[in-house]
């Protein structure tokens, strides 16, 4: 069977955003491949070093999200990235026949660094990113990765790793071949991208009541102030997300909006009520781990160990190759 590796980054808890564009994908990945998941701890620390908030305590809602959607800890690998050391040592071993052009090139480096000009991020760990994610991906020998096109150049980057290491030691890692999620677009409720840092984000731990407040602040089409003024659903947040929740009766809500039929708190009462039906199994099995710390301890625990007799079994191999003790 063949693996797969994807990460998320622990800071703060998730929302629909990472429901629709990564945890579904999840979910569904645990079923055809051997799947790998990581909550990328050293990863935050890339850009948040100098304050590294509430990792321990975000990771635990992290878990407490994944096992609340349907990820199940039988059938996919779940792990802390910084508990399994083989990740830092193939990070090493990468870093040594990685040559620095290489990264300096990298699209995405020069786009953060531009627009997190806030942050001293001329630190070898933000330059070297794609190659902890390069040794994220190898030390598990990953055939696929899922990413979105943003990413791209960072996997690329890993394959040209992958390239470099089998002609200098021997054939050895399989290149990763990406899966490319296509995220649809789920906007926050002020219209930006959905984010903790905007405040504009509906949680997956939002009980009933806090998702019908959080959709009555939605955005909605400017001019359309009364029931009967002509709507236009192309510039409002709500009817975004019947696209996405509501995908029986879109034709309707956009037609009957265009038509001054349909009223905005009628629409936002509409999208809570779908709303709270789809995340009721969510918020179900969520209490179940909710207050259950020692058995969330427990996941982590054995999710980690599976991980690492992975990555020992890998490492033994690259020691092999490179003649290392």
């Amino acid at each position: 069977m063949e693996s797969v590796l994807s990460g998320m980054r622990p800071t703060g808890r998730l929302h629909l955003g990472h429901l629709e564009g990564v945890l579904k994908s999840y979910v569904e990945m645990q079923e055809k491949y051997k799947a790998f998941y990581m909550v990328a701890d050293w990863h935050a620390l890339t850009t948040d070093y100098e304050k590294p908030k509430n990792i321990t305590e975000n990771t635990i809602e992290m878990y407490i999200d994944w096992l609340s959607v349907g990820i199940d800890p039988k059938k996919a690998v779940m792990f802390v990235q910084s508990a399994v050391k083989e990740h830092a040592e193939m990070f090493l071993l990468l870093s040594m026949i990685t040559p620095v052009p290489w990264l300096e090139r990298n699209p995405t480096y020069k786009e953060q660094k531009q627009e997190l000009k806030e942050k001293d991020l001329s630190t070898f760990g933000f330059l070297g990113y794609p190659v902890l994610m390069a040794a994220d991906i190898l030390v598990y020998r990953a055939n696929k990765v899922p990413i979105g096109e943003d990413q791209r150049p960072h996997l690329e980057l890993a394959r040209e790793m992958v390239r470099k290491f089998n002609n200098l030691y021997g054939e050895f890692f399989p290149e990763p071949k990406e899966i490319l999620t296509m995220y649809p677009k789920l906007p926050g409720l002020d219209g930006r991208k959905m984010s903790k840092s905007y405040n504009n984000a509906v949680f997956l731990a939002d009980t009933a009541e806090e998702t019908e407040k959080k959709v009555k602040m939605m955005f909605t089409d400017p001019l359309k102030i009364k029931k009967n003024d002509l709507g236009h659903p192309e510039k409002c947040v709500v009817c975004s997300f019947h696209k996405i929740y509501n995908k029986e009766c879109i034709d309707a809500v956009e037609k009957e909006c265009k038509e001054g039929t349909r009223g905005c708190v009628d629409c936002k009462k509409q999208l809570a009520s779908v709303l709270n039906a789809r995340l009721a199994p969510v918020r179900e099995k969520r209490a179940q781990f909710e207050n259950k710390p020692d058995l969330i301890r427990d996941i982590i625990k054995d999710g980690n160990a599976r991980a690492c007799a992975a990555a020992e079994e890998t490492m033994a191999g690259v020691r092999h190759c490179m003649k290392l003790g």
